[in-house]
């Protein structure tokens, strides 16, 4: 049986498959970005880390992602990205986006602070959500 390839560590690679392949970059992460303190909680490191590339990661600490990478990569002994790592996201409005039809926003930061999973009452909202309305999340990562 041969020995699995390590993590090379890119803008995409999940939170979770980083941790799992190099448990001591936790306390790395969470010095750079404290909002992944939370990850210490073993349902939302399941569902948010799962979910979370480190360009995500980045964004919501309000890092360049090349920065955050080349942290991770230096720890464990990989080559550094050069120059930009990446698209970065567009926060610019679709076409079809009209404030108007906004529904009253829900705070998922809030909700994983008291230890609750958003998930449920997004899926319950969404089920409810009159057509024609926009459904907002206001969340401390990008979903």
């Amino acid at each position: 049986m041969t020995a699995a390839a390590p993590l090379v560590v890119t803008p995409q690679t999940k939170l979770l498959d980083l941790l799992e392949a190099y448990p001591r970059l936790e306390e790395l992460l969470v010095a750079r970005v404290p909002a992944f303190e939370k990850l210490k909680n073993p349902d939302l490191r399941r569902t948010v880390a799962g979910a979370t590339t480190l360009q995500q990661a980045a964004a919501v600490g309000g890092l360049p992602v090349a920065e955050l990478v080349n942290l991770f990569r230096r720890e464990i002994g990989q080559d550094l990205l050069s120059g930009a790592a990446g698209p970065a996201y567009v926060a610019a409005p679709p076409a079809w986006f009209d404030p108007a039809r906004l529904a009253p926003p829900v705070d998922a930061g809030a909700m994983l602070a008291a230890g609750e999973q958003p998930v449920h009452r997004v899926l319950t909202d969404l089920k409810e959500l009159p057509p024609g309305r926009i459904y907002t999340l206001a969340a401390p990562f990008l979903p």
